[in-house]
């Protein structure tokens, strides 16, 4: 099984859509074997779920993430885990025991709404 966690400085990064790398880990009868630091090669929900797929991940771990992003996560076959915060190695290893703290109705909210002149700039509003 392939976990993958949004990532920055070791900590779980907060927009998946603007997701720069991941820390991908390998396990194997609940034991991480591997892990290492990808870059993402693309920027946006479509393009990191589609890097996912590519290299085999079965689960994600995130913080913020769009319903766009649910949506193509789950029509690509990941399980997705969102609201996560800290630090990642915590992260998977409290999946792996099945405690991780996680949010299944975390969504991003400033994709639902326009500013003033009807243009919207990821990155001025924070994710829930």
């Amino acid at each position: 099984m392939k976990i993958a966690v949004t990532y920055e400085n070791e900590q779980v990064f907060q927009h998946f859509g603007h997701t720069e790398q991941f820390k991908i880990y390998e396990v194997q009868n609940d034991e991480i074997v591997n892990m290492q630091i990808v870059n993402t090669n693309g920027s946006g929900h479509g393009a990191l779920a589609s890097f996912l797929k590519e290299n085999n991940v079965d689960v994600l771990i995130c913080g913020g993430i769009g319903g766009g992003a649910q949506n193509a996560l789950n029509d690509a076959g990941i399980k997705w885990f969102g609201g996560v915060k800290g630090d990642c190695n915590q992260a998977v290893i409290s999946y792996l025991v099945g405690k991780l703290q996680y949010n299944p109705d975390v969504k991003c909210d400033h994709h639902d709404h326009e500013h003033g002149d009807g243009v919207h700039i990821c990155g001025e509003h924070g994710c829930k």
